[in-house]
C-alpha cells in the first residue's frame, strides 16, 4: 500500500497587466505583504495576509475571465465589502447571503481579475 501523499500550500497564480498597480492594489488596498519578488523589472510577486497567498505574474497581453480566479475565505466579509468599496474596486455581485450558509461577494482587481469572497454563517 502506498503512502497518502500530504498536501502543502497551494496558491493562486493571479496575471496581471501592471504588477506595480496591481501591487499596489493588494498591498496597499488590501493589507497584503510583499514576501517575494522576481526579475528586473518585476515579473513575478508572492503577496501574503494570514492564510491568504497570491501570486501576481506580468502578464501584459492579459484578459481577464468572466469567472472568478480565486476564492478568498474570510472571517468578516461586510468589512472587506466596504473595504473593496472604499478602495475603488470593482464589484461585480453585490453582498448576499447564500442559501448552502455563505455570506458572498465578488470583486474586480484592477486587471478585472474576479475574486469570489465568502463567509461561512454560524447558525
Amino acid at each position: 500500500m502506498q503512502h497518502p501523499v500530504r498536501f502543502g500550500r497551494i496558491a493562486a497564480v493571479i496575471p496581471v497587466k501592471n504588477i506595480k498597480i496591481s501591487s499596489e492594489f493588494y498591498i496597499n488596498g488590501l493589507s497584503f505583504n510583499d514576501v517575494f519578488a522576481n526579475g528586473d523589472p518585476v515579473g513575478f510577486m508572492i503577496l501574503k495576509r494570514e492564510d491568504a497567498e497570491l501570486h501576481l505574474t506580468l502578464q501584459p497581453q492579459h484578459k481577464a475571465p468572466s469567472f472568478p480566479v480565486a476564492h478568498l475565505l474570510v472571517d468578516d466579509a461586510n468589512a472587506l465589502y466596504t473595504q473593496c468599496q472604499n478602495i475603488g474596486a470593482k464589484i461585480i455581485k453585490s453582498i448576499q447571503d447564500k442559501d448552502y450558509g455563505i455570506r458572498a461577494f465578488i470583486f474586480a482587481d484592477p486587471d478585472g481579475n474576479r475574486i469570489d469572497v465568502g463567509q461561512i454563517l454560524r447558525k
